[in-house]
């Protein structure tokens, strides 16, 4: 593994948003889209930039790719939600509802099935009928997240009192109810499909094994948990690990060879101010982290700093990997995208 002087990745691309920057994106094939809180959606492309939708002074609060890339929907303060056929370059449907903010989106992986947040509902929009396909209702309060389950058998939704689990087979069928004791703020669903875990308001996480009814609780952070990574490679127990943000402060679980032990959190510290985003680059345990205080850093291991990475300096608001994990994007609270890719002594950096 290099050392920190060594860099990973070096910034190969950036562009520009008139505001901050909520969501960066990418498609399976590569292109990167990117939103802003003026309203924007911009398609960043190998040797081109596409503004989808300028701005508008309403802010785009989520945006995401279906799976097989050609679709992308984006969605925001002024309720609508917008889908664009990128193959044929124009948008097919603008889903309006008044009085709603849209802020939580995600596509199925198994199908070309949108779920997106309207209030206390969650509403499926079938994008190969061009219609909505269910009308979901968590009833406790406002959706607060969602998610799928990695084959698409289980919408995910998150709110006031635990996580629902809808089953897309019939949506009519009363869903599975994981139980919190405050509010379920920020869902992951392991890539293997074997473990569900919540982070909670009441500084709480809960972690559910699949078919085991008593999951587990952690406990001791600073704040309310506000983003959750899993990663795809496994340790040694079989298990992957588990990154938390709250505050500043970041923790990464490790399922513990005894069962009887359950899982072992470590700290590692660096960043000054909220986390606004961790993610694992795929395949490997290389931990990616960014803050309000303009740094992303690169963590080997999940433990110990590769590298930091700046180009926000009043801080970075949101990240993510390629698919193939080759290159890391982010955005900035100034409207900055920013893309990185493997420096010339950084070539072997997604090794474990």
């Amino acid at each position: 593994m290099p050392s920190v002087k060594e860099p990973l990745l070096k910034l190969a691309k950036q562009g520009t948003l008139s505001d901050y920057v909520t969501v960066v994106a990418w498609s399976p094939d590569g292109t990167i889209a990117a939103s802003s809180a003026a309203g924007e959606v911009m398609l960043l492309q190998s040797e081109e930039t596409n503004l989808l939708q300028s701005a508008n002074s309403k802010s785009v609060d989520c945006l995401a790719f279906s799976k097989d890339g050609q679709f992308l929907a984006a969605g925001g303060q002024d309720g609508g939600v917008n889908i664009w056929q990128l193959n044929a370059g124009e948008l097919i449907a603008s889903l309006k509802n008044a009085r709603a903010w849209v802020d939580q989106m995600a596509w199925s992986p198994s199908s070309n099935l949108l779920a997106f947040s309207l209030g206390r509902f969650v509403q499926v929009w079938d994008a190969d009928q061009r219609e909505i396909a269910a009308t979901l209702d968590f009833a406790e309060s406002s959706v607060l997240n969602i998610n799928w389950h990695p084959n698409g058998q289980g919408l995910t939704v998150g709110g006031y009192q635990g996580v629902k689990i809808w089953n897309p087979q019939d949506w009519d069928d009363d869903p599975y109810m994981m139980s919190v004791d405050s509010a379920s703020l920020a869902i992951a669903w392991s890539p293997d499909g074997k473990y569900l875990a919540s982070g909670n308001l009441d500084r709480t996480i809960t972690v559910l094994e699949w078919n085991n009814p008593h999951p587990w609780i952690m406990r001791g952070f600073p704040g309310k948990i506000r983003r959750l990574a899993w990663s795809q490679a496994l340790t040694k127990t079989g298990a992957p690990l588990l990154a938390s943000a709250s505050a500043e402060c970041i923790v990464v679980w490790e399922k513990h060879p005894d069962v009887s032990r359950a899982w072992e959190g470590r700290v590692i510290e660096r960043h000054t101010e909220v986390v606004q985003a961790i993610t694992f680059q795929p395949n490997t345990f290389l931990l990616a982290s960014a803050s309000e205080d303009g740094c992303v850093c690169l963590w080997h291991k999940a433990k110990s700093i590769a590298q930091n990475l700046s180009g926000a300096p009043d801080g970075f608001s949101c990240l993510a990997w390629h698919p193939q994990g080759h290159q890391l994007a982010a955005g900035g609270n100034n409207g900055e995208i920013l893309i990185w890719s493997p420096s010339q002594r950084g070539q072997g950096f997604g090794r474990r």
